[in-house]
C-alpha cells in the first residue's frame, strides 16, 4: 500500500493552529475568547445554531419538529 503524500495546505493550517494555540498557552478558553473578539471586530454577521442535545451515552438526539 502506498503512503499518501502530505498535503501542504493541511500542514500549513495545522502549523497556524499550533502557533495560535501556543500564543495562548494552549488555554482553550483564552483561544475561544480571542476567536470571539476577532469575529466581533470583523463586522461580519455570524450564524449561531442552538446546541444539540445528547443522550447519556453521548449520542446526538435528533429533533423532531
Amino acid at each position: 500500500m502506498k503512503t499518501p503524500q502530505p498535503d501542504p495546505i493541511i500542514a500549513e493550517v495545522r502549523a497556524i493552529r499550533a502557533q495560535h494555540a501556543a500564543r495562548f498557552g494552549y488555554d482553550v478558553k483564552a483561544i475561544f475568547r480571542d476567536i470571539q473578539a476577532r469575529q466581533e471586530a470583523s463586522g461580519r454577521q455570524y450564524v449561531s445554531y442552538p446546541a444539540r442535545r445528547t443522550s447519556s451515552d453521548g449520542q446526538i438526539q435528533s429533533r423532531r419538529t
